[in-house]
């Protein structure tokens, strides 16, 4: 493994754990050259489907791209990495388990609201916000009756 600092691949593993749902390997190592220390991780490569935008355009689905979204979404809110990674883990696993060979970007979407909205109601709106192109304050406030109406009454 490359070190992000130096360039160099002379490295050791420090320690190795397996994530929640044993999916992913977390693996600390450190630089044989520099002695800085740094995080990989390692998971098993499935054959995703190809996402379709809504111009038509095709491309692979690009689970970092998903996680930049959702994490900026969830920016400034009490939202954790590792729940970032389980809406991302989430949405990557349906979109494995449909088989299907391409998937729709709106598709992606709603799967990523559907999370958020059970996760944190204000990166829900924020994702939603772009996610569907609010022009004005009235697309906001629909959005929020819908979450008022939604909500479970305590």
């Amino acid at each position: 493994m490359k070190c992000p600092f130096c360039g160099r691949i002379d490295n050791r593993v420090i320690d190795s754990r397996l994530s929640a749902n044993g999916e992913v390997t977390r693996r600390r190592r450190e630089c044989d050259s520099c002695g800085r220390r740094y995080t990989t991780y390692e998971r098993v490569e499935d054959v995703l489907p190809s996402v379709v935008k809504r111009d038509g355009r095709r491309e692979p689905f690009d689970r970092l791209k998903l996680v930049r979204g959702i994490r900026a979404a969830c920016t400034k809110l009490h939202v954790s990495i590792d729940q970032i990674e389980a809406v991302a883990d989430a949405v990557e696993r349906e979109v494995q388990e449909s088989a299907d060979r391409e998937v729709a970007s709106t598709v992606l979407g709603e799967k990523v609201m559907d999370q958020l909205r059970q996760l944190d109601q204000v990166a829900y709106v924020r994702f939603a916000s772009v996610y569907r192109k609010f022009r004005d304050l009235d697309d906001f406030t629909r959005e929020l009756a819908k979450l008022v109406t939604e909500r479970p009454s305590q």
